[in-house]
């Protein structure tokens, strides 16, 4: 029996290891990781999904995007056939960003963000949460966020926050946390709704995605 190929993108600044929980049934899926690479200068998001697409070697994969690797695999699917696109944490078009998305746009803000705090990944979790952190959050995140050039970082933000997508793709599958922080669901239509889940669920509600995606996939 041929299996089918499910090429996993990571979200914003992350790698493959979001998915390390993730276990599909071998004799029917194969499971394959896209991870980010730096962007050329000034690189609109629709020629870095065209050389994304390099790396996927089968035709009419299953796509599955995290969040911002969400929107990257929506671009991709316009690119290749796909026999499937599942975003997780993600958006559909940009009518589903939060207002202050909208408002970072509009203004240029998202440019004053410190990306080079990045790359000093304790600066960073202290800047963003304060000094009282607790230890195992600094490992979850620098374990899961693998990507911390600035020169790429600059790139995601804007790229995400300057998505012209206003069309939503029906035939998108959103799989969507009813607690996502990022992505608030009150803005989101026509998703699969995870009860609990927020927007680090590819992490912690592993479990839910792993009795549920084969279904989802061969639906």
């Amino acid at each position: 029996m041929n299996r089918i190929p499910i090429y996993f993108m990571p979200g914003l600044a992350a790698s493959p290891s979001i998915f390390e929980n993730i276990k599909l049934p071998e004799d029917e899926f194969e499971m394959f990781f896209l991870e980010w690479f730096l962007p050329n200068e000034k690189e609109s998001i629709e020629s870095y999904a065209l050389r994304m697409t390099e790396k996927i070697t089968h035709e009419n994969p299953v796509l599955v995007g995290v969040s911002f690797g969400g929107v990257l695999v929506q671009e991709i699917a316009k690119i290749i056939k796909t026999d499937k696109v599942i975003i997780i944490s993600s958006v559909k078009s940009n009518t589903e960003f939060p207002p202050r998305f909208k408002v970072a746009r509009a203004t240029k803000a998202y440019k004053l963000i410190p990306t080079q705090l990045l790359a000093d990944i304790e600066k960073l979790v202290k800047y963003a949460f304060g000094d009282n952190i607790v230890a195992k959050r600094l490992k979850l995140y620098e374990k899961y966020l693998s990507v911390r050039d600035k020169k790429y970082l600059d790139w995601a933000i804007e790229t995400i926050l300057c998505w012209n997508q206003k069309e939503i793709n029906e035939s998108v599958i959103h799989i969507h946390g009813d607690a996502d922080e990022v992505f608030p669901i009150k803005h989101i239509q026509n998703c699969i709704v995870v009860k609990g889940g927020t927007h680090i669920m590819i992490i912690n509600k592993f479990k839910w995605l792993n009795e549920n995606l084969p279904k989802i996939i061969l639906k």
